[in-house]
């Protein structure tokens, strides 16, 4: 998939390099309960669980490639969530960058397109997001993209905001 600036594309093994740098950032981990990775391995794991999803779910996070630079920036999409909610599973839309690409839109931008291919390839009726309540940042990108406050609920002791948005009327129009 393509939005303007970016290639969506499913995470490759080859991009266990990049998981890693992604991951082990404190300051990317400071709103997912401060555990940043420590190894290649890890990386690697996280990349088998990312491929394990698509083909258990057919659908998981996808890898945001910058089209000009080809530099990989992060992943954002949807993936079938089973475990946060633990009273149902839901479609979740999410994004996680590398730090020097916060604040430019790439968040915005992914996750419009994510909703799209929710909605109009999936046909899903309803996407989920979870916000750690401190997140300013990724809280206001769940509303700026049409995501609906509903609660705030506790996970393993965090506090985190819940925002739902159903499938529109009108086809959601990528960015």
């Amino acid at each position: 998939m393509e939005t303007e600036r970016f290639i969506l594309r499913e995470i490759l093994e080859s991009d266990a390099q990049d998981i890693f740098e992604l991951d082990s950032d404190p300051e990317v981990h400071t709103y997912l309960g401060n555990k940043p990775i420590k190894s290649i391995e890890e990386a690697q794991g996280i990349v088998n669980y990312i491929r394990e999803q698509y083909k258990e779910n057919g659908i998981g996070r996808w890898a945001v490639i910058d089209k000009k630079t080809h530099e990989f920036l992060g992943w954002s999409g949807l993936k079938y969530e089973k475990v946060l909610r633990k009273n149902f599973p839901y479609y979740d839309v999410g994004y996680r960058l590398k730090k020097q690409y916060w604040g430019k839109g790439v968040a915005t931008e992914t996750a419009v397109a994510a909703l799209a291919y929710g909605f109009q390839k999936l046909h899903l009726p309803e996407i989920y997001a979870a916000a750690h309540v401190e997140n300013i940042a990724s809280n206001k990108i769940l509303q700026k993209i049409g995501m609906k406050f509903i609660e705030t609920f506790e996970c393993d002791g965090v506090l985190n905001n819940w925002y739902k948005i159903e499938r529109p009327e009108e086809p959601i129009k990528k960015t």
